[in-house]
């Protein structure tokens, strides 16, 4: 086996992150998972390297906790079984401080420690394996073999008011009886190790110390002196020397144990603004804050008289009401002058505010490190700007306005009540709920609660890719059939431009709809002071330069919206643009925002909290699973995505329309149907694509409606991790789809139908089974029906429609069946305007009276038609089909 370092020969060029199920990956440029073996070589060849300045912030990320578990096993002696190491407190710390990767969304505390389970295991496996620990290190993380088992103590010397510490190394001499390392004084070593055998053991116990001393003054004084080889009783300087220096004492490789009261920095006075403490005006981005302004220890307001003593008194170590805390006047007076500079000007704004509690400068470009200072200097709410903070967390519960016709899930209820929230205090915000949790009820709850408690307020306006022009009427029917609907796009005035409708009551609209493609286009939407702006895939907009990006910009609301399946928090880019849009500012200007997260970035690139703790209040992300989400969901969720039709489409199908209707004048008997079951056949065909009709070949994207939405889904399902099975009744259908396909998952995906011989069926299964495996998996509907198990899946999608249910449901199955641990989202592609609608509709109506399968199939329902029922049948709706 080749060391694990070799796992990673240029990482500078991929990233990190985690698969849905929590596993760690490692991805390539494009973003695609590569093969990099199992998560523990994974995760240990990170331990083994060191990487170039210009990384990605994940590589160091990962490294420093595998650092954390390789430090640990260092402090064992060798041994030939590795003993159960002691869980790290750290998992909070860890998930808060963590990078933005590719799926982040899934890290949490208890995600990190089954990683954190995991990777003991497979260390254990590994020492096993290799005979012991030291040959373990040897093998996998050579540089830290030589790494010694010495431990630093620094303890409290009561007794003595003059050297009231007391200072020992020791050496971790071997394992007692009760399973606990025996610790005993460095110096015995000398005896212990003397003599010319023993020379490379005792060399490697102090070679730690030796590379200490290369960075720290204070140790390179202790060892070349000697004193490091005895008990040692230090004054508080001597001791504040050694507290100042653990940092690069344990990136040595030594273990360092401290008095409980130095937990991490120590106790520190901090200088600490209180910030809305009451409500100055209404609340909103352009709100200004009081603030008061007090020193604290422990929570405590230090008195004038305390303050005074302690900036006249020394730094470093002082013994401040019984207990040693650290002092450092330049700092706390820096702190202090700044903060009155901000009393002099009146106050903070609330986005000024906001950044400062989140641990971020309130200008977003001081230099220092941010959570250094902030344990000098810091913000906390005050009474009124906390009960905001913890609506913002935790909305008031209201019950769902009468209108809607629907019943909430009580995670939707949250989120109808938390929109509502953000956007009467004109707080932007983002609901990124994972697909298939019913963003689009919970902002028609909302819009209708707006209807019913405000209205005289303007419309509001909603933008959204042209292919959902079709699901939001339908779902603004089906469960908030009051609220008043215009559509500014072509599909809905016969090709005309569309006018603008009234904008006052009793004629105005609640919800305006319009595409990113039309905004550009029509003036008079970008002239009206609208209510609320809601953007649907917000990820439209996160080119910034980008026309239609600029046009929803310069949009006027009194509050933004944006709903988006894909993950927000993971990439630094989109971030930004889509704050730039919901809460204009809270992110600076994007000069601004480069340099805030190049100050966050120190060499473990592992202190992001500032950046989380800034932008979570306004994103609402569950996923389906959540603990509080999957024991409210079903374990199969359908959806019917309805698609239009891209002009080419249009026109082919209604040649073809026009072609039937003159055949049928002279089709009589088996003919006839025949001919009609050719023509059923056809406009299959064009509902897919054009070139699946024509023979053309090219399949391009523009070319069909339906490819058009398969392109949006999918990207949201691979921003997630997912996989998915796409199901087609036509065989050349599966290489199209697959080359699709293949540029939004970045990598190829797998392709099955009847000619896929059986063993190579099984092969095929295996691989896309596989955590690593192939992220999707074209089947032809008839072949992939039966007999495959393909749990990896949480999304189906029927690409075409085989209009017969059993059989859909059959091929569904081969996702949802025993051993799916998942939620799956079954997605019904149906072209609008054409006979794929009408038959849903049958389909639908033969369901609801108890007969699920139609006899014979749809296609023999049709052939017994007279020729005006066909006709009408296969009639294209123009009102319904432009994409």
């Amino acid at each position: 086996m080749n060391p694990p370092s070799q796992v990673f020969k240029s990482p500078e060029s991929g990233s990190l992150g985690l698969t849905p199920h929590g596993i760690v990956v490692a991805f390539d440029a494009n973003g695609a998972s590569r093969e990099s073996g199992s998560e523990g070589e994974l995760l240990m060849s990170l331990g083994a390297q060191t990487f170039v300045a210009g990384a990605d912030p994940t590589f160091f990320y990962w490294r420093s906790i595998a650092h954390h578990l390789i430090r640990t096993v260092c402090q064992i002696p060798d041994a030939r079984h590795l003993p159960s190491l002691p869980k790290p407190t750290l998992f909070m710390e860890w998930s808060v401080n963590a990078p933005p990767m590719r799926g982040g969304e899934y890290l949490s505390p208890e995600v990190l420690e089954a990683i954190w389970e995991r990777l003991e295991a497979w260390t254990a496996a590994r020492v096993i394996e290799q005979d012991g620990i030291a040959a373990f290190l040897a093998h996998y993380a050579p540089a830290w073999s030589r790494v010694g088992r010495v431990t630093l103590h620094l303890a409290e010397n009561k007794d003595d008011t003059e050297f009231p510490f007391a200072f020992m190394a020791t050496y971790a001499s071997g394992i007692s009886h009760s399973g606990n390392l025996t610790q005993v004084p460095l110096g015995r070593a000398l005896k212990e190790y003397s003599g010319d055998k023993n020379k490379p053991a005792l060399l490697k116990l102090l070679t730690p110390l030796h590379k200490a001393a290369q960075s720290s003054p204070h140790m390179r004084e202790l060892v070349d002196s000697g004193d490091i080889f005895h008990p040692l009783v230090w004054n508080p300087a001597e001791a504040y020397q050694l507290l100042q220096s653990i940092p690069m004492l344990e990136e040595a490789g030594l273990l360092v144990r401290l008095p409980n009261w130095w937990k991490k920095k120590g106790k520190r006075p901090s200088v600490t603004a209180t910030i809305g403490g009451k409500k100055e005006g209404a609340l909103g981005l352009d709100a200004l804050l009081d603030f008061q302004l007090n020193v604290e220890l422990d929570g405590r307001t230090l008195t004038s008289k305390e303050l005074e003593a302690l900036m006249q008194g020394g730094d470093g170590l002082v013994l401040f009401r019984g207990e040693w805390i650290e002092v450092d006047r330049d700092r706390l007076q820096q702190a202090m002058d700044h903060w009155k500079s901000i009393e002099a000007g009146g106050g903070v704004s609330f986005i000024e505010g906001m950044r400062l509690l989140a641990g971020a400068p309130g200008d977003l470009r001081a230099k220092e490190d941010i959570e250094e200072h902030r344990e000098w200097a810091f913000a906390k709410p005050g009474k009124w700007l906390s009960e905001i903070l913890s609506q913002l967390s935790s909305p008031d519960a209201q019950p769902a306005p009468p209108a809607l016709r629907a019943t909430l899930r009580p995670y939707q209820t949250i989120g109808l009540n938390w929109l509502w929230f953000c956007a009467s205090g004109g707080l932007g915000a983002c609901l990124a709920d994972d697909m298939g949790l019913g963003k689009t009820v919970q902002v028609l709850a909302a819009l209708l609660r707006k209807q019913e408690q405000r209205p005289d307020a303007p419309p509001s306006l909603l933008v959204v890719p042209a292919s959902l022009i079709g699901n939001w009427k339908r779902e603004a029917a089906s469960f908030a059939p009051t609220l008043r609907l215009y559509v500014a796009h072509r599909s809905e005035t016969l090709g005309e431009t569309p006018k603008k409708p009234a904008m006052t009551a009793p004629d105005k609209p609640d919800l305006v709809i319009t595409t990113y493609g039309t905004l550009p286009r029509l003036e008079w939407l970008k002239s009206v002071q609208w209510g609320w702006i809601i953007v649907d895939e917000a990820q439209a907009i996160k080119n910034h330069g980008s026309r239609q990006s600029k046009a929803v910009r310069s949009l006027e609301g009194t509050a933004r919206i944006a709903l988006t399946g894909t993950p927000v928090e993971n990439h630094l880019g989109d971030l930004w643009s889509l704050f730039d849009f919901i809460n204009p500012g809270l992110l600076g200007s994007a000069s601004e925002f480069q340099r805030f997260v190049k100050n966050l970035r120190t060499e473990n690139s592992d202190h992001y909290a500032p950046l989380r703790r800034l932008v979570s209040p306004y994103i609402l992300r569950r996923l389906k699973s959540d603990k509080s989400i999957i024991a409210d969901l079903p374990d199969k969720t359908e959806m019917k995505v309805f698609c239009g039709l891209s002009p080419a489409q249009a026109e082919l199908y209604q040649q073809t329309a026009d072609g039937l209707a003159k055949a049928l004048d002279t089709a009589e008997g088996i003919a006839r149907r025949g001919l009609v079951l050719a023509y059923l056949m056809r406009f299959k065909q064009i509902c897919n694509h054009p070139d699946q009709l024509i023979k053309a070949g090219a399949f391009d994207v523009a070319g069909s409606a339906k490819f058009q939405r398969l392109v949006l889904l999918c990207e949201e399902i691979n921003a997630r991790g997912g996989k998915a099975l796409i199901f087609t009744q036509f065989r050349e259908m599966a290489d199209p789809l697959e080359a699709c396909l293949s540029k939004v998952f970045g990598r190829h995906g797998l392709i099955l139908h009847g000619g896929t011989s059986v063993r190579e069926r099984q092969n095929l299964v295996d691989q896309f089974q596989r955590e690593q495996g192939p992220p999707f998996f074209v089947l032809s509907l008839k072949a992939g029906g039966t007999g495959l198990n393909l749990t990896a899946a949480s999304h189906v999608i029927h690409f075409d429609r085989w209009w017969n249910p059993a059989v859909e449901n059959q091929a569904t199955d081969r996702a949802f069946r025993i051993g799916q641990k998942r939620n799956v989202l079954v997605h019904k592609f149906i072209t609008t305007g054409t006979l794929e609608e009408k038959i849903d509709e049958l389909i639908t109506a033969k369901q609801n009276t108890a007969d699920a399968i139609l006899t014979g199939s749809a296609e023999k329902s049709l052939t017994e038609m007279n020729n005006a029922e066909l006709m009408d049948f296969v009639r294209l709706d123009l009102s319904k089909t432009e994409n």
